[in-house]
């Protein structure tokens, strides 16, 4: 049987333990926790090496999180802070896990601050004003806070490796919006750049991925000459991840962006770009972009992944119309200087102008009178020009001084070795060329490691392509660059828009252009570049008057100005050049038709930037009032001259005035051309600019 005093036993010992655990309920809930508030500011001010203080009053709910409520709190920042205090408020209510405690770890599901004062500061070494230790570089002692309610207050937050030193007001929206009730107002420095922002939030910030759901945010931000707008959610503040938001994005060179972002991005014009921005963990994802460069539209997508220990930018952008004056800054040239050299050369380019201006003043031709701009000619100023060799061109002594053409921007090596990317660029159509007439265009950016790579390149030009490779190695001093270019089926009457006298010549020109050399800017590049050059074309028509102004056939020159011009045939053309240390040396520079042969040689310097072309006609008809003589093309790149030869020119003049002091009709004879030329062996030009050896032909004319 069932004893009944066992039964009772247990009964009355249930009742004590039920009995004991109301007590300590009640205990827990009436306790007096303030009694242990000066303890526990002692406690805490000893662990944290600095002032802790529950000023006015301590509560605390225990559980399996447990809340703890203070009326005033105030906590000292370490000796070494900018800012006397990490926190002030006049009321902070936080629940903590104690059982993480028990590892040293500090979890706080959630805080609520009013009217906080907060003083955020971290150095380069990594310590921080946050961590709750004496060794407030130890990562451990950083609390994980899930989310963070605030009223309003101000917060200071300073960090020496971004140059930031922001300042940031707090308050209640006085429309209280139900979804964005938190304002905010940021000044102060960021890159150590003026900075400011201001938007709106949602009351409670997340600052943890554990905490579920996502924040909504609007903000405007302005920092040194860019600006952004953006619209949407964040789910971890404290890690800046979960980022969905519209931007709108505008300032006044992308490569300014560096600076503020890290991202490498080349100069523009001033631009203004939205689209869609995303955070994956450690890549930024920007879609659906559209905008302007400049003049220019750009669309499209780029990815920015900084989970490796190089970031890598990835993407693919294109444009319907791109402005070529918008792509000035990304090759070193101011938009002003770019169109003012475009203009002026192609004002000077054209033969027939030059030689105009030759033929009236031939007698008091100098370095002024040949060149606009007062920049000195080939060769010795003081000196006829038929003084030097004919094989061997005059050599520029007196160098121009005036504009530079080649791009002087010194390549930033630190930008290059910065990140990596690979992304993809294209144009439907390009305006605004002058120089050269592009049409479309494409390219892959391929950076890894410092090397720079535009490979493919390919680019349509004149109704042909020129596609290939370039190569910029920044891991040497100076940089090292590459350049494999092919030219192919260039029309010969869209090449030089601005000449009205090609308008009518038609043909193909192909061409390869193999570079290479050191610098760190276009023009040191250039400027010491060594490889060859080589252009051709084959059969085709060209205009006549433009090979009569060379020769200045009199007679021609009068029959086509009453009849008007008429093409011939064109058998074939070649330039062809050797380049060592920056100059190119001609190897071959012959033009046949069917009414003359043009021969040359001569040097082009790209590290002077100077012109030494001596072209020689040897007319295959009969003609008289001819002048024909040498041409001499010379100057700078920005300002280039092309003139007869003075002396053969004086000399044929000279005959024709000594004989017409004999017999006015003899002086026609001194201008009589009885058409010397022969056809050039096309086969023979053709093979001579590929193998680089010179023809024997070309250089015993040179000679003679």
């Amino acid at each position: 049987m069932n004893d009944p005093g066992k039964y009772s036993a247990l009964l009355k010992g249930f009742i004590a333990v039920v009995v004991l655990l109301l007590l300590l309920a009640l205990l827990v809930v009436f306790f007096p926790w303030d009694m242990l508030r000066q303890p526990i500011n002692r406690y805490v001010s000893g662990e944290l090496g600095r002032r802790f203080e529950i000023t006015r009053h301590l509560d605390v709910r225990l559980g399996r999180t447990t809340t703890i409520a203070l009326d005033g709190v105030e906590i000292d920042n370490p000796d070494w802070a900018s800012k006397p205090l990490l926190l002030k408020a006049s009321a902070a209510e936080f629940d903590i896990r104690l059982w993480s405690l028990l590892f040293g770890k500090i979890e706080i599901p959630r805080i609520a601050l009013t009217g906080p004062q907060l003083g955020l500061q971290i150095e380069r070494g990594g310590r921080r004003t946050w961590a709750l230790s004496r060794d407030t570089s130890d990562a451990g002692a950083v609390p994980k806070i899930g989310s963070l309610l605030v009223d309003e207050g101000t917060l200071s937050y300073i960090d020496a490796a971004q140059g930031a030193d922001l300042s940031v007001q707090f308050s209640i929206a006085s429309e209280a919006s139900r979804e964005l009730p938190l304002d905010f107002k940021a000044t102060g420095k960021w890159k150590n750049e003026k900075f400011t922002a201001s938007g709106r939030t949602g009351g409670v910030l997340k600052l943890s991925k554990d905490i579920e759901g996502s924040f909504p945010l609007e903000f405007k931000a302005v920092a040194g000459q860019s600006s952004l707008q953006a619209k949407g959610s964040i789910t971890d503040l404290a890690e800046f991840s979960g980022v969905d938001v519209a931007f709108d994005m505008q300032g006044r060179n992308l490569d300014e962006l560096f600076k503020l972002t890290g991202v490498v991005l080349p100069s523009t014009p001033p631009y203004k770009i939205k689209g869609k921005l995303l955070r994956d963990g450690k890549s930024w994802i920007a879609s659906q972009m559209q905008g302007t460069l400049g003049s220019s539209d750009v669309n499209g997508a780029l990815t920015f992944d900084q989970s490796a220990p190089v970031a890598r930018l990835t993407g693919k952008l294109q444009s319907k119309l791109l402005d070529f004056e918008d792509l000035a800054p990304v090759i070193g040239l101011s938009p002003s200087t770019s169109s003012s050299a475009s203009s002026k050369a192609s004002a000077a380019r054209p033969a027939t102008a030059s030689v105009a201006k030759a033929k009236a003043a031939p007698s008091t031709a100098s370095p002024a009178a040949g060149d606009a701009s007062g920049l000195s000619t080939p060769g010795n100023s003081n000196k006829p020009a038929s003084s030097s060799s004919p094989s061997e061109p005059t050599s520029a002594k007196t160098l121009p001084t005036g504009r530079k053409v080649l791009p002087t921007a010194v390549l930033d090596l630190a930008k290059l070795n910065a990140m990596n990317a690979d992304v993809t660029y294209s144009a439907a159509k390009v305006k605004h060329v002058r120089e050269l007439p592009l049409d479309k265009g494409s390219v892959r950016v391929l950076l890894n490691a410092g090397v720079l790579q535009l490979d493919p390149l390919a680019l349509g030009v004149a109704g042909g392509s020129l596609a290939g490779t370039i190569k910029v190695d920044s891991s040497v001093l100076p940089a090292a660059f590459s350049a494999r270019l092919d030219v192919r089926g260039v029309q010969l009457n869209q090449l030089f828009p601005t000449i009205e006298t090609t308008k009518s010549s038609f043909g193909k020109i192909s061409g390869k252009f193999d570079l290479s050399g050191r610098g760190n800017s276009v023009a040191q590049m250039l400027g010491g570049a060594s490889g060859d050059v080589a252009v051709l074309t084959g059969r085709g028509q060209i205009s006549n008057i433009l090979l009569e102004f060379i020769g200045l056939d009199g007679a021609e020159i009068i029959k086509f100005l009453v009849s008007g011009d008429r093409n011939v045939q064109l058998r074939c053309a070649v330039a062809a050049f050797d380049v060592k240390q920056g100059v190119m040396s001609s190897r071959a520079i012959v033009l046949d038709t069917t009414d003359t042969v043009v021969k040359g040689w001569g040097t082009v310097s790209f590290a002077d930037e100077t012109l030494d072309l001596r072209l020689e006609p040897e007319p295959k008809d009969f003609s008289i009032l001819s002048f024909r003589s040498p041409l001499r093309i010379g100057g700078s790149f920005s300002s280039p001259t092309a003139f007869p030869d003075k002396t053969a020119l004086a000399g044929r003049a000279g005959l024709a005035l000594a004989l017409g002091v004999i017999n006015p009709l003899l002086a026609l004879a001194a201008t009589v051309e009885t058409g010397p030329g022969v056809d050039a062996d096309c086969a023979q030009v053709f093979a001579q600019s590929q193998n680089g050896k010179p023809a024997a032909k070309t250089t015993t004319k040179a000679a003679n």
